[in-house]
């Protein structure tokens, strides 16, 4: 037999106090005597009073929730994201509700906001990554939006309130890494150049090789689709056309693991022969053979403080703060220098800092 919700007013009424002291002490409201909180509190806990959320949104004008509109989660990054959303999310009470988008390139983008603000959401956090010309409607459609947005990953932009990776700084960082290891041709396999993510690597590894001296050769370019297919499909390329290439910055750690694949099956010893660093730090990472050299991107934190800075906004009204850049590091292991080489620990290159 299911048993009766207790109500405000049977918590009123055994406690001996009014409805309104009750509700007082539900919402940490100051002006009720200690004495009256602790014993409010007590009834509650005996009773098994549970507050009814859509009550307090009507009272608070708030419904504690948070809508995100996401795609590409069957990807390493955006799945990771999504999971530090919901943590902190959680964590400081609210509920989320998940739009999964089947194609970035949306052009309905006004009519999921309109959708949401259906819903009473209190704030939106925009994960869809930056691709192409997906994110064209923010200029007409974000000026006179109700509720605060917040766009996680993606190239910051004029008025955006964003959460973002260096990712131009971890291409950078990386490349650096394998120079100073005395590699002198570096290639890099991309990721689809339709994402900011990727053109942000392609520059941070084109900016570390001009600041030290190499030429940029363009035939050093192969362009993936973050699959391990891909991997394996351009560095075969890569290695065929430069057979003296000796190092290789991959754009995330799954095409680095077909790349790898197919660099054994060519003979190429590495690091010895070829030196490689990826991108993501995926679990699997310090099991490949050898283990994979590659940058952590602190993808769940970014997760986290997009979620504070939505909240900050909601709770400030019109309080416009700036973005967030966080700084990757680079995870050294046995891809990329000798076995003698500290293995396993971040490397902090203070020069971008």
């Amino acid at each position: 037999m299911s048993r009766k919700r207790v109500t405000i007013k049977e918590v009123a009424r055994v406690a001996g106090v009014s409805t309104q002291t009750v509700s007082r002490v539900i919402n940490a409201r100051p002006d009720v005597a200690v004495n009256t909180r602790e014993h409010v509190q007590t009834i509650i806990t005996q009773l098994g009073y549970r507050p009814s959320n859509i009550a307090r949104s009507l009272i608070r004008g708030q419904s504690s929730s948070l809508a995100v509109v996401s795609y590409g989660i069957s990807f390493y990054g955006p799945s990771l994201l999504l999971a530090g959303v919901q943590e902190a999310a959680e964590q400081a009470g609210y509920s989320l509700m998940f739009k999964v988008l089947s194609d970035s390139e949306t052009y309905d983008a006004e009519n999921i906001l309109q959708d949401i603000l259906s819903y009473h959401a209190d704030g939106i956090l925009w994960a869809v990554p930056d691709i192409g010309q997906n994110r064209d409607w923010i200029q007409q459609a974000l000026p006179n939006f109700s509720i605060p947005i917040v766009f996680l990953n993606g190239q910051p932009r004029p008025n955006l309130v964003t959460a973002t990776i260096d990712n131009k700084y971890g291409g950078c960082m990386a490349t650096r890494h394998l120079i100073e290891q005395g590699r002198q041709n570096i290639g890099i396999i991309t990721g689809p150049m339709a994402w900011w993510e990727a053109r942000q690597r392609e520059l941070g590894w084109r900016q570390a090789l001009a600041e030290n001296g190499h030429v940029v050769n363009e035939s050093y370019i192969a362009n993936g689709d973050w699959s391990p297919g891909s991997g394996e499909r351009c560095i075969r390329m890569l290695l065929e056309w430069h057979p003296e290439m000796d190092a290789v910055f991959i754009c995330n750690d799954q095409m680095a693991l077909g790349a790898m694949k197919v660099a054994h099956q060519m003979g190429q010893q590495i690091p010895h022969d070829l030196a490689i660093v990826g991108y993501d730090n995926i679990p699997e990472s310090p099991y490949f053979t050898p283990g994979l050299s590659t940058v952590r991107q602190g993808i769940t934190e970014m997760g986290h403080r997009g979620v504070k800075r939505l909240l900050e906004m909601i709770n400030n009204g019109d309080y416009t703060p700036p973005p967030i850049v966080l700084q990757p590091e680079l995870i050294i292991r046995e891809s990329s220098v000798n076995t003698e080489v500290c293995m396993d620990e971040p490397h902090h290159d203070v020069r971008d800092r």
